[in-house]
């Protein structure tokens, strides 16, 4: 009998040798054969001929002979008595991992299939994937004999139940999207586990198990199963085989160059990977649109059986309850069928997802194998005719439905076929933590994530409710970033243009292509103002209200804003954000219905008394309260900034004569925290300093100054960790941090570097890029506006505004709006002298402020 240490060095060597060898060019199949197969015989060299009790057979990926490189080594040991074999499977499993083989196992019997059938389904639905290594095969046998005969109607309707509640728990997690930016290849939808949930359906509804002995992966196995029983055309099996090897490649690769078990696709292993394509990192996106049409394929394939198994097992409806929808389609149980079999036309394919959008139906295997096949002859058919576009407008029209309409249009390739402007999105990628889904996919987001609006009681959703024309905002947002292939900045401009070039090929009239290019052109404006801007400057509101006409226009801009932004990741869609919108939004809509400007809405909203504020208070008097208002430089945006309890506490805290006082103010997601203290040069920079080194992260800061150099600094800001607002445990550390850096207790250059020492590891996850700079001045009646555009970084702000303070410029007012791990930080200027900063100066404040961006980069 070999020794162990023997055997081990043995399986090491071919192992190595087997991982060594793989590249972008080999075949998957090929390598997960022959690393099962390494697996297998080394189990046998290990028992050396000695018949053991049991039966041992492999599981999961290993039993699939999909085994990647760092997978799970799984097996399954079958006994009939567990009691008695106990000892030889202890024995057995110590020589295994002895001999350099990690497996992980579980050890069954025969009862074990009717216990688990009742009481935990995940583990039954293990039991379906076992491949028979060695031991008792009459057993192995039984095992199987007795995993099918429980199945009848009534199991199989549970069994497929659960597959379909585990899919959407499982999407829910790893993303519902075949075309997410930083997919997991196994977990999100379009990956692995979808391919083999349909496996593990089939085999409960066929009651035939996929374990046979030949020398195929169980993919190869289940494809030419799909074949031989009609389920999808030869087609398109093909397609799958190759697409699913393509996915395999891709995890195979991501476990040899990371050298562990991963299947996070992130953007770093996507330009390792494709340079081991023969991609550069230029090409990242041809590499991309590869894995992406793949995991299309294998989600447009799932999808298509697992609504085959729905309407078989959970929802069957008999066939005298189906109906003509005209001579072409019948509907049956929420499921369109085609009558015909001649070619469809362009007219015949849209008619058929009218129908779709009207009943919210689906399409079965032969209506959507015959749509592919027409979208695929498009050009040589010559079906682009003009008068396809009636049922596409028609389709548009809707208020639900639309979004997973245009989906499936883009899933089977009709929508870049209609419009070869969408077929360029894509694919398309933006780099970067702020943007999770491919443009194409955003796109169609943003409609789905609006009708959602139509059982909403907010104010977004009574004026989605509002709005009669969908076509119009629907269209709009289906193009919205249309140009976005062209060049990202830019795009909103170019995208207009675009616009109305395709409408007018579509056939519509002029007032309605004007109404989509305006709402095209100006898509990125409202947030850029809301999240930019100061929404209490009169200059601000005058120029943003100056856009539109009507409030119409207004409502239909702030609608394509909130869905733009909801469907761009999931996070970015914030309590803060939202408001922001509102303000922004509630604040025009009057300016419009009532004529007025900025200054004379401020106004009009300031309705307090120095007798009202003196009602918070019996410290204070009106005398105090007034000269307190006087005394400020920006005394409108004071007063409509705070409320009178806050200006009444302000002025308590002033008069009481601290040489620092700090407020604390939980809103819904965010604190307030307002500083009272002198003035003194970088003081902005110091307080943004303090904030930093106690993980908090500011979203706003106002700076509001009296003519007796008295501050009320107030920052909105939330935790660093858990981005809510800060726990009232942090509260007393960051007032005495304050008070100590303004009386010159705190070095805060140390401080600052002990905080990226602490967080370094999260800050390289986080911040990833390297990205590009950029630094636009704005004029303004009052002000001198700079816009810091710059990948995110710890401790930005304090970085930012000590140069600032450097270069002499105070600022007023400033606001930082982050997208992922990019930043814009807007600052309101003044130089030392009260004046707007020269035009002359614009040069070389850039490159001063680049230059200390670039020392934290």
């Amino acid at each position: 009998m070999p020794q162990l240490s023997e055997i081990k060095k043995e399986f090491i060597k071919e192992r190595d040798k087997l991982f060594a060898s793989f590249n972008a060019r080999s075949d998957a199949f090929l390598f997960s054969r022959n690393y099962s197969l390494l697996i297998e015989d080394t189990i046998r060299k290990i028992l050396n001929g000695k018949t053991i009790s049991f039966t041992l057979a492999s599981a999961g990926s290993f039993s699939r002979r999909e085994l990647s490189p760092f997978s799970d080594i799984d097996l399954m040991i079958i006994s009939n008595s567990i009691q008695k074999d106990n000892d030889e499977i202890k024995s057995f499993i110590t020589n295994l991992w002895d001999s350099g083989i990690e497996a992980s196992h579980t050890v069954r019997e025969i009862s074990d299939i009717k216990k688990y059938l009742s009481s935990d389904l995940h583990t039954f639905t293990q039991f379906f994937e076992t491949r028979f290594i060695i031991g008792d095969a009459v057993l192995y046998n039984a095992w199987n004999t007795e995993l099918l005969n429980p199945l009848n109607n009534k199991s199989k309707r549970i069994l497929i139940t659960s597959f379909v509640e585990d899919i959407n728990r499982r999407h829910q997690k790893y993303g519902p999207s075949q075309k997410m930016l930083e997919p997991n290849v196994k977990m999100s939808a379009g990956g692995l586990r979808d391919f083999q949930s349909i496996e593990w359906m089939m085999m409960v509804s066929s009651k035939r198990l996929l374990n046979s002995q030949y020398e195929q992966t169980q993919a190869e196995i289940f494809i030419d199963y799909l074949k031989e029983n009609n389920l999808a055309i030869p087609a398109e099996c093909k397609r799958l085989l190759e697409s699913y090897k393509y996915v395999l490649t891709i995890r195979h690769l991501l476990h040899l160059t990371s050298k562990t078990k991963t299947d996070r696709f992130e953007f770093a292993d996507q330009i390792r990977l494709a340079a081991l394509f023969g991609y550069s990192e230029s090409e990242l996106m041809p590499f991309m649109k590869n894995y992406f049409n793949a995991a299309n394929v294998i989600f447009r394939v799932s999808h298509t059986l697992i609504k085959k198994y729905k309407v078989e097992y959970i929802n069957p409806v008999p066939d005298s309850l189906s109906y003509d929808l005209d001579s072409d389609f019948y509907i049956k149980n929420r499921v369109i069928y085609l009558k015909k079999e001649e070619e469809l036309t362009l007219s015949d394919i849209f008619r058929v997802f009218y129908y779709r959008v009207r009943h919210n139906a689906g399409f079965d295997d032969h209506l959507r194998t015959k749509i592919m096949e027409a979208t695929e002859n498009a050009e040589e058919n010559n079906w682009l005719q003009p008068d396809s576009s009636v049922f596409f407008r028609e389709i548009l029209k809707f208020s639900r439905h639309v979004g997973s309409t245009l989906a499936i249009m883009n899933e089977l390739g009709v929508l870049g076929a209609f419009l070869p402007e969408f077929g360029d999105l894509n694919g398309f990628m933006q780099h970067g933590v702020y943007h999770c889904y491919t443009a194409d996919e955003h796109t169609i987001m943003t409609i789905k994530n609006l009708e959602k609006l139509a059982n909403n009681n907010t104010l977004l959703g009574r004026i989605y409710n509002s709005i009669k024309d969908k076509e119009i905002l629907n269209l709009a947002l289906l193009l919205h970033d249309i140009a976005k292939p062209i060049g990202i900045s830019g795009h909103e401009i170019i995208g207009a243009e675009m616009a109305s070039s395709i409408m007018m090929r579509l056939g519509y009239e002029e007032d309605e292509i004007d109404k989509v290019c305006f709402l095209v052109k100006n898509h990125i404006s409202m947030e850029q103002v809301a999240f930019r801007r100061n929404l209490n400057d009169p200059e601000t509101l005058d120029s943003f209200a100056a856009k539109f006409n009507t409030v119409e226009e207004l409502d239909l801009l702030y609608l394509i804003t909130y869905a733009d932004l909801s469907a761009v990741n999931p996070v970015v869609w914030t309590s803060w954000k939202s408001e922001l919108l509102s303000e922004l939004y509630r604040k025009c809509e009057r300016m419009i219905q009532n004529k007025v400007s900025g200054e004379e809405l401020l106004y009009s909203t300031i309705y307090s008394t120095p007798r009202d504020i003196t009602r918070h208070s019996d410290k204070i008097t009106e005398n105090q309260v007034q000269d307190h208002i006087d005394s400020l430089h920006d005394d409108m945006g004071y007063v409509n900034h705070f409320t009178d309890k806050e200006i009444a506490l302000h002025i308590e805290e002033i008069l009481k004569g601290d040489s620092v006082s700090v407020l604390f103010k939980d809103l819904d997601d965010l604190t307030n925290v307002t500083v009272i203290t002198k003035d003194f040069p970088s003081l902005l920079s110091k307080l943004c300093g303090v904030l930093a080194i106690n993980d908090v992260n500011i979203h706003s800061a106002n700076i509001f100054t009296r003519k007796d150099g008295i501050v009320i600094d107030t920052f909105l800001v939330t935790d660093f960790r858990t981005h809510k607002h800060i726990d009232s445990g942090k509260y007393e550390k960051i007032k005495e941090d304050f008070y100590s850096v303004i009386n010159g207790f705190l070095e805060l250059h140390q401080e600052v570097t002990k905080l990226k020492s602490r967080w370094w590891r999260i800050e390289s996850k986080l911040f990833k890029r390297s990205g590009q700079i950029k630094i636009n001045f704005e004029k303004h009646d009052r002000y001198t506006i700079i816009d810091v555009h710059s990948p995110d970084r710890l401790g930005f702000l304090y970085q930012i505004t000590n140069k600032m303070n450097q270069l002499g410029l105070i600022i007023y007012y400033a606001k930082i709006s982050t997208k992922g791990d990019d930043i814009v930080d807007s600052f309101y200027v003044l130089d030392r002298n009260g004046h707007k900063v020269s035009s002359n100066d614009f040069e070389f404040i850039n490159s001063e402020l680049t230059n200390a961006i670039n020392q934290i980069l």
